[in-house]
């Protein structure tokens, strides 16, 4: 196991970027998710797998509204806008590289947003060790590294043992939506995600896994898109700028499972 998972805002906020004197307040225990609210693993957890849940639901204002996640936030605009746009949803969103984790942060806050919060963590290790059955509706995975180097696949997000756990917290209906402009990464989704929707049991789906895991269906944009875009993050209109191809596409876990 790489980390204990506690929540880790930076203990000062970062300097701006591009050496800038001013500093990022992420708003700890209002934006950022504090080390009060996620405490560290239990020793007893890899004996007990699910000793270190946590519902994060609790850390909104209103837990009873539906929990979306972002997986890599970057500088936040998704997660800005959308939640901006749906304040019928909570989203949290996980950025694991510090001072865009503070940049977002410090942009939720001064959007004043009541129903988002950010978590300074790997999102697959939080999946899997902190986030309890069925409590998400969706996951938005956009733009994320796609790790070129054959040596370094194993660090994709899209891979058997996180599909396994996004699988796994996703409530009945809920949906995992993933955009990428890299095509050797969409090579290598396309060939995971045909085997996780196909209905036999295919190899590197767990046995606990019915088949089929995932229905595909087509991409709609979110509320906050702009025109003419499928998400609208910063990544997606540079590389629009570039006339760079996307590729986009949405896996419901079956309502009846």
């Amino acid at each position: 196991m790489e980390q204990d998972l506690r929540a880790d805002p930076p203990p000062s906020p970062p300097r701006a970027p591009h050496g800038h004197g001013e500093r990022y307040d992420t708003g700890p225990g209002v934006i950022a998710v504090t080390a009060a609210e996620l405490p560290p693993l239990p020793d007893d957890i890899l004996s007990d797998p699910r000793a270190g849940y946590v519902d994060p639901r609790r850390w909104f204002r209103d837990p009873g509204l539906p929990l979306e996640i972002e997986i890599g936030c970057g500088k936040g605009t998704f997660i800005v806008e959308e939640s901006k746009a749906r304040p019928g949803a909570n989203f949290l969103g996980f950025e694991w590289e510090g001072e865009f984790f503070a940049y977002a942060a410090d942009r939720l806050r001064r959007a004043g947003s009541r129903n988002a919060r950010m978590l300074h963590a790997d999102a697959t290790e939080f999946l899997r060790w902190r986030t309890p059955d069925a409590i998400v509706r969706t996951v938005h995975l956009y733009f994320s590294d796609p790790w070129p180097k054959r040596k370094h696949h194993k660090n994709r997000v899209v891979r058997d043992g996180v599909l396994a756990q996004v699988w796994r917290v996703l409530e009945p209906g809920g949906e995992l939506r993933v955009v990428t402009d890299h095509d050797d990464y969409w090579g290598w989704m396309e060939e995971h995600f045909t085997r996780w929707c196909s209905a036999e049991r295919a190899q590197g789906v767990p046995a606990w896994v019915p088949a089929p895991a995932f229905e595909r269906r087509a991409f709609e944009p979110p509320a906050s898109a702009g025109e003419g875009e499928l998400v609208g993050t910063n990544f997606e209109r540079k590389y629009r700028r570039e006339g760079r191809p996307f590729h986009a596409v949405t896996l419901r876990k079956p309502a009846a499972v």
